[in-house]
């Protein structure tokens, strides 16, 4: 089972460049004003020239405005969306370009229907809920309320780092893991010491399951 990374938040290119060379599988630009993760057109420009081929660039928004999603895509070569706010499935899909619909998780929620409005969706990101926040707060939920089944991919976020993603990857098996704060030596200043330990965390988890399967058989 290969799990795939993505770290989110980046503001200087050299930290993009870094987190390639490290395995990262995908890094995330924030295009939402009040995040202090938020980049501006030419900064995103500069992180995305640094990256070498098949990293995939991940562009955030929370409620935009059509228009502001279409200027980031005629400025920047974003391969998918992430939306992370309350989008209509009809608003992430009409820009006809992959994406990714996250979802702040509490008691309570039906995360199985709520996969399923967003059916064309590559995959459902699931974060913490903190009142007012809309990620990027290194908050944990509990992984229980997640289901067996979801009709998507599932990507976990949510106050992951080094220290706990190999025991997430293991416990929850998703098709991704997503982190931000986890590897940050500042708001949107990615550490690579960290970052790599992350990566090395994830592949630990791997490792784990294939274990766990061995041990099964």
């Amino acid at each position: 089972m290969t799990v795939r990374t993505k770290v989110c938040g980046f503001t200087r290119p050299q930290d993009a460049a870094a987190a390639a060379a490290l395995g990262v599988d995908a890094i995330g630009l924030v295009f939402y004003a009040p995040s202090p993760r938020n980049v501006t057109v030419a900064q995103a420009q500069a992180i995305i020239a640094s990256l070498p081929p098949f990293v995939t660039v991940v562009a955030l928004f929370v409620n935009p405005s059509e228009h502001e999603v279409q200027q980031v895509l005629a400025d920047c070569a974003i391969d998918v969306l992430q939306f992370h706010g309350e989008e209509s499935p009809a608003f992430c899909r009409s820009f006809q370009r992959p994406y990714l619909k996250a979802v702040r998780v509490r008691p309570g929620m039906d995360l199985a229907a709520y996969a399923a409005n967003y059916s064309d969706a590559r995959g459902l990101l699931t974060d913490a809920f903190v009142e007012g926040a809309h990620g990027g707060t290194g908050a944990v939920f509990d992984w229980t309320l997640i289901p067996d089944k979801l009709p998507l991919p599932l990507i976990l976020s949510g106050g992951l780092d080094a220290a706990n993603v190999a025991d997430a990857v293991a416990r929850v098996r998703p098709a991704a893991v997503d982190v931000s704060s986890g590897v940050e030596a500042g708001k949107g200043i990615k550490d690579p010491v960290r970052v790599a330990a992350f990566v090395a965390a994830v592949r630990q988890g791997e490792i784990s399951i294939v274990q766990g399967a061995d041990l099964a058989l």
